[in-house]
């Protein structure tokens, strides 16, 4: 187990630094930052001052070797909007995404694992096609689309539920449905197909025919393997939920680190959005490997992978 954990470990720790120098250097050489900063009236020496404040002028492996020393000592630089540490900015947020993040993915493995286990044991009936409608729909659906409807339904025609903020629990319950109905297709289509291929297995047939109630062989002995890539999925989904929430908490005006990428971008704040950026990678990384060592618990054979 030691071996495989750090075998996974030290393959998360280079695709994040990859992930780092990519994101770094696209943003670097997306335009002419110093032009932008400057703005669009500015002289070439205006744009020299500029560049020359914010070490633009320098060799991109420099900045980035400077930029990652900061990084790792918890120093991301500071926003040129607000002039605040982008430490703060982000620990100020965080705290709001990872709410509606968490919340989405509860509701939606809450509906899609047993609403998978339903169509898996009842096999091209309708409750299977209902399933496999709702599923192709919900892909189907943009959460932008999704959001303004709901927003259009609940809070402007029946005025149950308040457009925009983060004050309260009922502030969170539009833009958790939003995420939630993105994931739950994939979930469910996934638990379904594992469950389908888990039931033909000869241990099943074997549970059955010892008498053992059909809960108890569904979700003690069924689920328990089925379940194996849904967890790695769940991870992947919540690594999505955090990244993804950007346009969700831009319509819903949530005061998490989604909106706060979106008002840096539309302020050209680059060094928030870089760290923004090399922050949700991580993050997605981070999940990756908890549900890789996840599963190594559930299933030994993964640790010889």
């Amino acid at each position: 187990m030691i071996g495989f954990l750090l075998r996974r470990l030290t393959i998360a720790v280079l695709v994040a630094i990859t992930v780092s120098i990519i994101g770094f250097s696209l943003l670097r050489l997306s335009g002419d930052l110093a032009s932008v900063l400057a703005g669009e009236n500015a002289t070439p020496d205006d744009i020299a001052r500029v560049a020359a404040q914010y070490g633009l002028d320098r060799p991109l492996l420099t900045q980035y070797f400077d930029w990652l020393g900061g990084a790792l000592t918890g120093d991301l630089g500071r926003s040129l909007f607000t002039s605040e540490p982008v430490s703060q900015l982000i620990m100020e947020r965080i705290g709001v995404t990872v709410t509606l993040a968490v919340l989405a993915l509860a509701l939606g493995l809450l509906v899609a694992l047993p609403l998978g286990v339903l169509a898996a044991v009842k096999a091209n009936t309708w409750v299977d096609r209902a399933a496999l409608v709702f599923s192709v729909a919900g892909q189907a659906t943009p959460n932008f689309w999704l959001a303004l409807i709901f927003i259009l339904i609940f809070s402007v025609q029946l005025r149950w539920l308040p457009v925009s903020g983060s004050d309260t629990p009922a502030h969170f319950i539009l833009p958790v449905v939003t995420l939630a109905l993105s994931i739950m297709p994939s979930i469910m289509r996934l638990t379904r197909a594992g469950m389908m291929d888990v039931l033909s297995s000869d241990y099943i047939r074997t549970a059955r025919a010892k008498g053992l109630s059909t809960t108890s062989v569904l979700f003690k002995h069924a689920l328990r393997n089925a379940i194996l890539p849904v967890v790695s999925l769940a991870a992947v989904q919540f690594g999505f939920l955090l990244g993804g929430s950007v346009i969700v908490e831009s319509i819903f005006a949530l005061n998490g680190v989604g909106y706060l990428a979106f008002q840096s971008i539309t302020r050209v704040d680059f060094p928030v959005v870089q760290s923004i950026l090399v922050f949700l990678a991580c993050a997605y990384i981070l999940l990756t490997l908890i549900s890789d060592v996840i599963n190594a618990q559930l299933d030994p054979r993964v640790r010889l992978s």
